[in-house]
């Protein structure tokens, strides 16, 4: 027992001298491509400043977020009456390709490809493009700059030229519609510390839907026109332990967008009106043991000026919410879903990680024209359970394959295969 005390106050009065030493100088280690001067600016511990152990683990558990860095973690290094901080970095591979395949609405193959930077001239930039051919082609081009005016402040622009063959779900019977929207983006991006962020931008938005195959509902529209402005803001609180494949802690994210409608069509019903949309997503991760990690997310969503309209903004899909469902299989003017997996690693050698998941996804819609108790009368409730499995690489950035199965419970309820790049949430 004595020994222990004796080692405790060592180890105390230890911690104790190093909180009261200046740091003499900060280095990174284990650098390829991340520039060294942009870390330097973006963590709070600084050159020539009284050390202080919360504000390095912050500092690590930041940089362990960037895109670029894979792991990270400090030493101390004593020099006379200061000490040498070393931030110890694992970076990750950035250039990523991306594939992927799936079953359009028609029936017919669709497939994505991709590519993007993460990491571009070693200040975490993004630069990526995409095509699609989903029944029609869809391109787009992103371009980020997180913290391209200071450590707090950035930038990103993005254009989408979209077009998709898309279900309405009239009265009458599904519809189907061609759908294309060509959006011009550009956004302010805000870090207002550890643990707060923000986007603040607005999106040019020309859309058009235009009426598809045969027998032709009366007194629908055959075509529709819009432009639009839509002013979008996101909030972020983020406090997650992240350790390659495992987090652990919570993240809320709210978007708020006015659909400002400019000019168009918008008969009698007005399908094409202005309104206001509202989503949060909060997200639960525990860490279970060595190998498990419990994951959860809970999306609230709705929107105030289009209750009508057979247009609505939230689709039920299996890429977004609902594994299983299928592609597309319904709209709503609101939704509540609830995604909760299991996640366990079955095997992991070096950089490579084999993970099985279970899962359950449960949601309900207001579908166009139905009051908010919809939300929870079950009449439009879906319920999928089901697995999966990822096969991880540890030190590419967000390089997750999966593959799960959804089994749907209750009437007219399917199955169906779900792939994908990146966790699911």
């Amino acid at each position: 027992m004595k020994k222990i005390l004796v080692l405790l106050f060592f180890i105390t009065a230890s911690a104790a001298q190093s909180q009261e030493m200046a740091i003499s100088e900060i280095e990174f280690e284990g650098l390829k491509r991340t520039k060294p001067a942009f870390l330097k600016r973006l963590i709070k511990t600084k050159e020539k400043t009284t050390y202080d152990s919360i504000l390095v683990l912050g500092d690590v558990e930041r940089l362990k977020r960037l895109p670029g860095i894979a792991n990270a973690k400090f030493i101390q290094k004593k020099e006379g009456d200061s000490l040498k901080l070393v931030y110890e970095i694992e970076e990750n591979f950035t250039l990523i390709p991306g594939v992927r395949i799936a079953t359009a609405n028609d029936g017919s193959f669709a497939y994505r490809i991709s590519a993007f930077e993460f990491n571009l001239f070693g200040n975490n930039q993004l630069l990526g493009a995409f095509y699609e051919k989903n029944v029609f082609n869809s391109y787009g081009a992103f371009w980020e700059h997180p913290f391209l005016f200071s450590d707090k402040l950035g930038v990103g622009l993005n254009y989408q030229d979209v077009t998709t063959q898309e279900p309405v779900f009239f009265d009458e019977g599904v519809k189907n519609y061609r759908f294309n929207a060509r959006n011009l983006e550009a956004k302010l991006l805000f870090s207002f510390d550890f643990n707060n962020e923000a986007e603040l931008g607005a999106i040019l938005v020309k859309e058009k839907y235009q009426f598809e195959g045969e027998n032709f509902i009366e007194g629908r529209p055959t075509e529709l026109n819009a432009d639009k402005l839509i002013y979008r803001a996101a909030y972020r609180y983020v406090n997650l332990d992240i350790a390659y494949q495992y987090f652990d802690g919570v993240q809320s994210e709210f978007i708020g967008q006015y659909v400002n409608f400019l000019s168009g069509d918008s008969p009698g019903e007005s399908f094409l009106n202005s309104f206001l949309s509202l989503r949060n997503d909060f997200l639960y991760y525990k860490k279970i043991g060595t190998n498990g990690n419990w994951a959860n997310r809970f999306r609230v969503a709705a929107t105030i000026g289009n209750e009508d309209s057979p247009f609505a903004p939230f689709t039920l899909d299996n890429q977004l919410n609902i594994r299983g469902v299928g592609n597309t299989v319904d709209r709503g003017t609101a939704s509540l879903v609830l995604n909760s997996e299991y996640r366990h690693t079955l095997y992991e050698k070096g950089w490579f990680v084999v993970q099985g998941n279970a899962f359950v996804d449960v949601g309900s819609w207001r579908k166009p024209g139905e009051d908010f108790s919809q939300l929870f009368d079950g009449s439009a409730t879906r319920l999928y359970p089901g697995v999966g499995i990822r096969f991880i690489h540890k030190r590419i950035f967000n390089a997750v394959f999966r593959l799960d199965y959804g089994f749907g419970i209750g009437n007219e309820a399917t199955n169906g295969i779900v792939f994908g790049i990146g966790q699911y949430f």
